[in-house]
């Protein structure tokens, strides 16, 4: 299941997030705040509910599910999106659609760090997270 997930995550590094940003059609004001902002990331887990917090200076955002079902999100920079989440050889996959676009987002457990891998067409940003004890 999603177990190797739950705790609290620290942003160690982000690489190649601001073309990212600029591919999904995120305002230049709102990425050199996503740029500056280095979000904690903390998952839960209640009764098959899944809670995944992103919590930074900029913005903290919430969003609850259960895997394998579509629900509708409102992303950080206030896209409306379609977005599901699966669990895919261990890893968290979520997949965000909206105005005739897809976005995929990676998150995988790999030598005790959380990597997240965020696709756009051919731009791939990868974000590290470290577990806090």
């Amino acid at each position: 299941m999603v177990d190797q997930f739950v705790g609290t995550w620290k942003m160690a590094s982000s690489e190649n997030f601001d073309e990212y940003m600029k591919a999904v059609g995120v305002g230049f004001a709102t990425r050199q705040m996503g740029n500056m902002a280095k979000p904690n990331l903390l998952f839960s887990v209640d009764d098959g509910v899944i809670t995944m917090k992103s919590q930074s200076t900029f913005k903290t955002t919430e969003m609850k599910f259960k895997l394998n079902e579509e629900f509708d999100e409102t992303t950080a920079d206030d896209r409306k999106t379609k977005t599901s989440m699966t669990l895919e050889n261990g890893k968290l996959v979520q997949k965000q659609s909206w105005d005739g676009k897809t976005t995929i987002l990676e998150r995988e457990i790999k030598d005790g760090k959380l990597i997240a891998k965020c696709t756009m067409d051919d731009v791939v940003a990868v974000r590290i997270y470290e577990k806090e004890a």
